[in-house]
């Protein structure tokens, strides 16, 4: 009797783990923990290092990760930029995926500096882009849309401000804020590989808004 019981409860075990394994080949993200939304990204115009505009309608229906940098820097920004280009490397033959990195430093981070910048990493324009824009957008941006700092920053002096992160922000194709990520750190940078693949496989659902709002 002990040993039937036994068949029956390893044989209804490797079943149900039969189905659910099927389902999970089957289904793209079946099994897997959602991403919370955790903002949304606000209308932007910034330039690129081709002195193209990008705008929130170059980046609607693609995953894309967020920092923030400045090409003058010696400390963290190298390292951030180092870790990102494997990122780059990764994903650089998929269409569907961007990255924007933002100059801290607007003032002296032109067109010109941006397309040197960006040439000396080898990459690819059209995967990679470098921004500038004025002072007041980018600093809001990466406090409101991407939450990057604190947003209670804004009430200070721009002229006195100088946004300095190590953070990076993953967007879906619909404009929202999935996960903040620690760029210096190798564990959180193999997560947002991991999850920007998972990204990728997700129905855009609605579109970008241009009334984006945080919740």
């Amino acid at each position: 009797m002990k040993r039937k019981w036994l068949f029956y409860v390893t044989f209804f075990t490797l079943l149900i783990l039969g189905f659910y394994y099927g389902l999970t080949r089957a289904l793209p993200g079946f099994g897997k923990v959602k991403l919370p939304v955790l903002a949304y990204v606000r209308p932007f115009s910034f330039i690129n290092q081709d002195g193209e505009r990008i705008t929130e309608k170059e980046v609607d229906g693609k995953v894309y990760v967020a920092e923030y940098f400045f090409t003058t820097c010696h400390g963290i920004c190298p390292i951030l930029n180092r870790n990102m280009k494997t990122v780059y490397e990764e994903f650089k033959t998929e269409p569907r995926f961007l990255i924007l990195s933002h100059t801290c430093d607007p003032a002296n981070d032109n067109i010109a500096r941006l397309k040197h910048y960006s040439d000396s990493l080898g990459v690819n324009n059209e995967r990679w882009w470098f921004l500038t824009g004025d002072k007041e957008d980018l600093y809001q941006a990466a406090r409101v849309s991407y939450l990057l700092d604190d947003p209670k920053n804004n009430a200070a002096n721009i002229d006195e401000q100088f946004l300095h992160t190590q953070f990076f922000a993953l967007v879906d194709k619909a404009g929202q804020v999935r996960k903040i990520y620690d760029g210096l750190k190798k564990d959180e940078i193999s997560e947002l590989k991991r999850e920007i693949r998972e990204l990728l496989e997700e129905s855009p659902g609605k579109q970008f808004r241009s009334d984006n709002v945080i919740n």
